[in-house]
């Protein structure tokens, strides 16, 4: 496995990280045996960057991957997120940047995470009314306590990364990026490249859209949210699906998986980004893996430029719910 600097830090992640967050919530029912599995087969794989959140599974997620890290700390490069606050059982959700926050947030993720500091840790989605530069300061003095490494923003704009940078270097963004959601390419990756921050990609599956398993919602099992989403509904998922033939046709031609060529597209195209699609079954760890070693040419990469081009996927990325704290 191939690794990529984080940032302008002295650590490096593995090409292709891990979304955790499914093993917690969003996709159907728990199985932590599995997940803890899954979590072994990763690093067995050499991926050694795991993402969490503190709102994934209202805390469940990070003490699960806390029970995995227990003996094995030095060999992974850990994630979390904090800002996005949800009641248990509910899918709305407000956001807090506040510094009293968190500071708060950061401690009950170390004692959930049972780790004495998180090596990179994420503002999840932007508040407006809270200042960037409040909330980068307060991030700021948690690198000075010692109890984070470095420091990312997930979902922000080019100027909120800019002027937060000015406070702290900030070494990620995180984003939704596949070859089904483009907008960083709107100048996000462009001012990540110029800064020297990584850009970690989530959903680079398209919430499994992309692998050519996920053609009828109504085949998905209870509590998962892809029901709701506007671009698995009527209209919009067979147009989407037509757009998945064609990967798949373009997979088959290079004697690869779909989901393969859709992790690959992002890591031959830039080398400052790094993918984090998520599974919590090992059925599709190892295949995700081998995406890491695959070679795509500028045709290739061109080709499935071509197919996915920006406004070719029908839907929005979220509901209106989901997009709180989106772009700001």
């Amino acid at each position: 496995m191939q690794h990529r600097p984080l940032g302008r830090t002295r650590q490096s992640v593995s090409a292709l990280g891990l979304g955790c967050m499914g093993m917690s919530e969003f996709y159907g029912a728990r199985d932590d045996v599995e997940s803890l599995a899954t979590l072994e087969a990763a690093l067995a794989a050499g991926i050694d960057f795991f993402d969490t959140a503190d709102t994934y599974g209202h805390g469940h997620n990070e003490e699960l991957v806390g029970r995995f890290l227990k003996g094995k700390r030095d060999k992974v490069v850990l994630a979390t997120k904090f800002g996005i606050v949800r009641k248990p059982g509910t899918y709305e959700r407000r956001v807090d940047n506040s510094p009293a926050y968190i500071r708060s947030a950061c401690d009950a993720s170390l004692k959930r995470l049972g780790v004495e500091q998180i090596d990179l840790y994420y503002m999840h989605r932007r508040n407006p009314d809270v200042p960037v530069e409040d909330s980068a300061g307060a991030m700021a003095e948690l690198v000075k306590q010692g109890k984070v490494k470095a420091l990312g923003l997930s979902e922000v704009s080019v100027d909120t990364l800019r002027r937060a940078h000015k406070v702290h270097p900030i070494a990620a963004v995180q984003s939704e990026y596949s070859l089904w959601t483009r907008d960083p390419e709107q100048g996000m990756l462009q001012t990540c490249a110029e800064l020297g921050v990584t850009f970690v990609a989530y959903s680079p599956l398209g919430r499994a859209f992309l692998t050519g398993t996920v053609s009828n919602p109504a085949e998905l099992p209870e509590g998962d949210f892809r029901k709701a989403s506007p671009r698995f509904q009527a209209e919009a998922l067979e147009r989407n699906n037509r757009l998945v033939a064609s990967l798949e046709k373009f997979a088959v031609e290079h004697k690869a998986k779909p989901a393969q060529m859709a992790l690959a597209w992002l890591i031959n195209k830039y080398s400052h980004v790094v993918p984090i699609p998520g599974t919590k079954r090992r059925t599709y760890l190892a295949e995700n893996a081998a995406a890491a070693d695959i070679k795509l040419n500028a045709a290739d990469i061109a080709e499935l430029d071509r197919i996915f081009a920006p406004g070719a996927v029908t839907g929005a990325r979220y509901t209106e719910e989901g997009m709180k704290g989106v772009g700001l």
